[in-house]
C-alpha cells in the first residue's frame, strides 16, 4: 500500500518536468506579438454588494469578481484552490481534492461566511458548513466575493462575508465546449456543455465527471484516525438553465445544479470510510419591468445539502432541505435608488439519530437605499429576520464613499451581522444546548482605492482596514464531570489591513495581495485556529503569441490547529505554474503544476496536501 503514493510522487515530478519542457518548447516556437491580447478585464458590474447591479469601480464595499476568463486561465481544479488565491481568504482542507474544505474570510469561522449558488443558500443547517468540495469549478461562470458583514443584505451567517457562485447561463450564439484531462494520483476529468438560443428562448447545459485515486490524507501515525491507504473520490455534476423572454423586459428563468461527491477519508480502521455528499438546487423566477422606474423579480426554489458518512459503525445521514422564496422590487427614485425585498426561508433537517426539532421558518424584509450625488455615494441597508426558532434580529449597514479625483476614492462603513446556532448545536443528543443565542458582530472599515496609467501600463491599488468584534461565540466545552455541550462564552476580535493591486502592460498582467490580520480570542488573546497573521498571493500571466503562461506564489505565516495555540502548523510559500496553448479550430492545450518545489505544508494538522502535482489536458470550444 505504501508503494502507491511514492509512485504517484515520482509521476508528479515526471509530469512537472514534462510540463516544463512543453512550456519551453511552445515559448520557443512562439514569437512575441505587440498585438497579443491582454488579460481580459473583470466583468463590468457586480450584484452581491447591493442585490442589484453596480459598476465595479463605484462599489462602496470590498468586493472581488472572478470572471470566467480568469477561472479558465487559472487552470485550478477545485473551488478551494481558486479561493486560496483571493484577498482576505484562507482555506482549510482535510486532505486533497474531494476532502472537507472551508474558507476563513477576514479571519471569521468557516461557518460565518454565507455561500450562495445563484442566490440560493446551500449550507447544512445541521453542521452550519458549506460543502465547497462539492462545487465543481467546471460548472461556474463567475464568482463574487463580498468581504465584511452582510446580514443586512442576506440575513443569517454573513459575518465574514458572502461568496456567491453563478453557474453558466445561455447565450445568444451557439456555443459548445468539451475538455478532458489527466494528472497526478490518476486524476481524470471530462466535461462538456452546450448553450445557445432559439428565438426568445436561451438555454445552457454543462456536465462534468471527475475521478482520482487520491493519496493518504492523514500522515501522522499517532493520529487516532490514521489509516495508511489512498483516499480518492469520484464526482458527477450537471447544471442547466433556461430563459424565455415573452415580451420586452419580461422574462422567465430557471436554473438547476446538482453535484454528487463520493469521497474516502481516514477513520482509523480497515473499513473503507467515505462520505457521500449531494448538493442540489433548482430555482424558477420571473423578472418584469412594470414601469420605467420599477423592476420586480419573484423567485422560488429548493436546495438540498445531503451528507451520508459510511463507517464501520454504520451510516450517519444528515440532510438539509431549504425552500426559499423572494420577491424583490427595485425603484428608481427622483434622488437615488431603493430596493425592497420580502423573503421566506423554510429549513427542514433529517438526521440519525433524530432531533427533537427538525424545522424552522424565517421571514425577512430588506431595504437597500443607494444615492450618488456628484463625487459622493451612500448606501444604507436595513433588514429584519424573524425566526420561529431564534427570534427576531435586526441588522443594518451604512456605507459612504467620496471620489476626490477621477482615479482616487475613499470609503468608510459600519455594519452588523449575526449567525444563529445550528441544529447540531441545539439538539444533537447528549451534546447540545437548546438555550444558545445567535452570535453577533459589529464591523467598521475604511478603504482607499486608486487607478491610473503610464504609457502602455495600467495599474490599480487598494488598501482596506477593518475591525470586526464577534460576540457570543459558540464554543464546545466540557465541565468537571465531562458533560460536554456548546456554550455562548467567547468573543473574537478580527482586525486587519488588506493591501492589493494589479499592473498590466502590453501582454503582461500582475496581481498581488497581502493581508496583515489579527484574528484572536478576546479573552485569552490566543490566535484563532488555522488562521495566520499574514497571508497573500502573487500572480503573473504573460501572453506570447498563442501561448499564455503564468506563475503564482501563495504564502502564509505560522498558524495553530487548536484554540490553546499548542499545535503549530508552520508557515509556507508554494509556487504554481500554468500554461495554455491555443491551437487551430478552437482547440487548446492546458497544464497546471501545483507546489512545483514539493513543499511539505499543512492546512490542517496531520493532514497531507499531496506534494507536487500536475494536471493537463486538451480543450475544444466552438
Amino acid at each position: 500500500m505504501n508503494a502507491g503514493p511514492a509512485f504517484s510522487r515520482h509521476r508528479a515530478r515526471s509530469f512537472i518536468s514534462l510540463a516544463g519542457l512543453l512550456l519551453c518548447a511552445t515559448i520557443a516556437r512562439s514569437q512575441p506579438s505587440p498585438q497579443a491580447p491582454t488579460v481580459a478585464p473583470l466583468p463590468p458590474v457586480a450584484v452581491t454588494a447591493a442585490r442589484t447591479p453596480q459598476p465595479i469601480l463605484d462599489l462602496l464595499a470590498d468586493v472581488t469578481v472572478i470572471g470566467p476568463d480568469e477561472i479558465l486561465r487559472s487552470g485550478v481544479q477545485t473551488l478551494a484552490e481558486l479561493m486560496q488565491r483571493q484577498p482576505g481568504a484562507e482555506i482549510v482542507q482535510n486532505g486533497g481534492p474531494g476532502s472537507t474544505s472551508g474558507v476563513f474570510l477576514r479571519g471569521a469561522n468557516t461557518a460565518q461566511t454565507l455561500v450562495l449558488i445563484d442566490g440560493m443558500r446551500i449550507s447544512s443547517s445541521t453542521s452550519g458548513q458549506t460543502a465547497l468540495e462539492a462545487i465543481p469549478v467546471s460548472q461556474i461562470d463567475h464568482i463574487e466575493i463580498l468581504r465584511g458583514p452582510a446580514s443586512s443584505l442576506y440575513g443569517a451567517d454573513a459575518i465574514g462575508g458572502v461568496i456567491q457562485v453563478f453557474t453558466r447561463r445561455g447565450t445568444a450564439a451557439l456555443n459548445a465546449n468539451v475538455s478532458g484531462g489527466y494528472g497526478t494520483y490518476d486524476t481524470s476529468d471530462i466535461t462538456g456543455g452546450l448553450s445557445g438560443s432559439a428565438g426568445p428562448a436561451r438555454f445552457s447545459v454543462q456536465a462534468d465527471a471527475r475521478r482520482s485515486t487520491g493519496f493518504n490524507a492523514i500522515v501522522n501515525p499517532l493520529n487516532l484516525s490514521y489509516d495508511p491507504d489512498q483516499d480518492g473520490y469520484k464526482e458527477e455534476s450537471i447544471t442547466a438553465s433556461g430563459a424565455f423572454t415573452y415580451a420586452p423586459d419580461q422574462e422567465l428563468t430557471a436554473q438547476y445544479f446538482r453535484s454528487r461527491l463520493n469521497a474516502q477519508f481516514d477513520g482509523g480502521d480497515n473499513f473503507d470510510d467515505r462520505t457521500i455528499t449531494t448538493v442540489q438546487t433548482w430555482q424558477v423566477a420571473t423578472q418584469n419591468r412594470f414601469a420605467d422606474v420599477w423592476t420586480s423579480r419573484l423567485s422560488g426554489g429548493v436546495s438540498h445539502a445531503d451528507s451520508v458518512s459510511e463507517t464501520a459503525f454504520g451510516n450517519a445521514p444528515f440532510d438539509t432541505t431549504q425552500r426559499q422564496f423572494t420577491w424583490q422590487n427595485d425603484f428608481t427614485l427622483p434622488l437615488g435608488r431603493l430596493t425592497l425585498a420580502l423573503e421566506r426561508l423554510e429549513e427542514r433537517v433529517a438526521t440519525d439519530p433524530p432531533f427533537p426539532v427538525t424545522a424552522r421558518n424565517t421571514n425577512s424584509v430588506t431595504g437597500v437605499y443607494q444615492l450618488r450625488v456628484g463625487e459622493q455615494a451612500l448606501q444604507a441597508n436595513l433588514r429584519v429576520d424573524d425566526s420561529n426558532q431564534y427570534g427576531t434580529h435586526t441588522t443594518g449597514a451604512l456605507l459612504y464613499g467620496y471620489r476626490f479625483t477621477p482615479d482616487w476614492r475613499i470609503t468608510a462603513s459600519y455594519g452588523t451581522a449575526f449567525k444563529p446556532p445550528t441544529f447540531n448545536d441545539l439538539y444533537f443528543p447528549g451534546f447540545s444546548n437548546p438555550n444558545l443565542v445567535p452570535e453577533t458582530s459589529h464591523n467598521v472599515e475604511a478603504g482607499v482605492y486608486g487607478r491610473g496609467s503610464a504609457g502602455d501600463a495600467q495599474w490599480s491599488f487598494r488598501s482596506i482596514g477593518w475591525y470586526n468584534r464577534v460576540r457570543d461565540l459558540i464554543v464546545f466545552e466540557c465541565d468537571a464531570n465531562f458533560n460536554c455541550a456548546p456554550q455562548n462564552v467567547d468573543t473574537a476580535n478580527l482586525k486587519g489591513i488588506e493591501l492589493g493591486g494589479d499592473l498590466s502592460w502590453n501582454a503582461t498582467h500582475i496581481v498581488a495581495s497581502i493581508d496583515f490580520q489579527s484574528p484572536r480570542n478576546a479573552t485569552s488573546g490566543a490566535q484563532l485556529p488555522r488562521r495566520a497573521l499574514r497571508h497573500g498571493a502573487l500572480q503573473m500571466t504573460q501572453q506570447i503569441g498563442p501561448v499564455s503562461v503564468g506563475a503564482e506564489v501563495v504564502a502564509s505565516s505560522l498558524r495553530y490547529d487548536d484554540a490553546a495555540n499548542t499545535i503549530t502548523m508552520g508557515g509556507y510559500a508554494i509556487v504554481n505554474l500554468t500554461a495554455q496553448w491555443s491551437l487551430a479550430h478552437g482547440f487548446s492545450l492546458f497544464v497546471r503544476a501545483n507546489n512545483v518545489f514539493n513543499k511539505n505544508y499543512q492546512l490542517a494538522a496531520d493532514f497531507s496536501t499531496g506534494g507536487a502535482q500536475v494536471f493537463g489536458g486538451v480543450r475544444w470550444q466552438l
